[in-house]
């Protein structure tokens, strides 16, 4: 079987392209290739893993997005980027490709060779304002969800968040906090959950922990996007060109509003190709993933 490794500032990716010819693996044993692929150290390693189909809606190629604990995801911004870059270079697509995902349909536009502006799904859930409890303490928080089923993200303010990024102790704490707020009992689905610090006008540094990681990614583009949806739609940013840092590159943000509400969000950055591979027959051999896990 053949992939490609691709990242999106720094969010990696295994892409398994089945858009003309079958995996040749049976669904119920894909997460479990999925998870097994995704380990850094016996695997491929990737925070997640795309595969590629023909599309049933008239789009240019579909793609099924897989965390890397082997569970199915809604969509991925940075994914979708380099699912645009893979189609453009494959001749699924020319400079203009159209990916169905679980969300709804996500189009893409090549800028150069391997950067790429995406417009990400409209949110279906946008709150400025959300309350939650935890251990005693109260956090306000805002929560989005793009597309529909929509991919849950919450947003959490942290003043001093460069300062703890470069404390172990202090990201330690950050990173069990992510935990807990990921599996709030208030969050019915979970959310990824994306720490910030407005650093200036139009400019955050974000730190997302995200669900099916369990950890967090060097970058999250669904979560740039629904911080900037969350910064607007709140008056404390203008959406015309909102700058997001993280650890593994930057990420460009537009968002567009009318009446109140976001209508177009967008999404550029650079989408890499790695390197392109064949599994051996060894690795393909399927182990249920329950198995793995224990």
């Amino acid at each position: 079987m053949r992939f490609t490794k691709m990242h999106g500032a720094g969010n990696d990716f295994v892409v398994l392209d089945a858009v003309e010819q079958p995996l040749g693996i049976a669904p119920e044993d894909l997460p479990g290739l999925v998870y097994r692929l995704c380990e850094r150290h016996t695997g491929v390693g990737a925070d997640g893993v795309m595969v590629l189909q023909a599309s049933a809606t008239g789009a240019d190629v579909a793609m099924r997005f897989y965390n890397s604990d082997g569970s199915l995801g809604e969509m991925c911004g940075n994914g979708a980027r380099c699912v645009c870059r893979y189609a453009c270079e494959c001749g699924y697509a020319g400079d203009t490709v159209r990916v169905e995902t679980t969300a709804g349909l996500v189009t893409g536009w090549r800028q150069s060779r391997d950067r790429f502006r995406i417009r990400l799904n409209t949110p279906t859930v946008l709150e400025t304002e959300r309350v939650l409890t935890l251990d005693g303490e109260t956090y306000c928080c805002g929560y989005a969800e793009l597309g529909n089923p929509g991919i849950p993200h919450l947003t959490v303010e942290i003043p001093d968040l460069l300062l703890r990024i470069d404390d172990e102790e202090a990201l330690g704490a950050l990173r069990t906090l992510g935990r807990k707020l990921r599996h709030h009992p208030a969050l019915p689905k979970g959310a990824n959950v994306n720490f910030y610090q407005v650093t200036g006008p139009q400019h955050l540094r974000q730190l997302t922990y995200e669900r099916g990681v369990e950890d967090f990614t060097l970058a999250c583009g669904t979560g740039a996007g629904s911080l900037a949806a969350v910064l607007t739609a709140s008056g404390r940013m203008d959406g015309a060109n909102v700058q997001v840092q993280t650890a593994g590159g930057d990420l460009d943000v537009e968002v567009e509003m009318e009446a109140g509400r976001v209508e177009n969000l967008y999404l550029t950055g650079a989408a890499l190709i790695v390197y392109s591979g064949e599994l051996a027959e060894e690795f393909l051999q399927p182990v249920v993933i329950e198995d793995i896990m224990d």
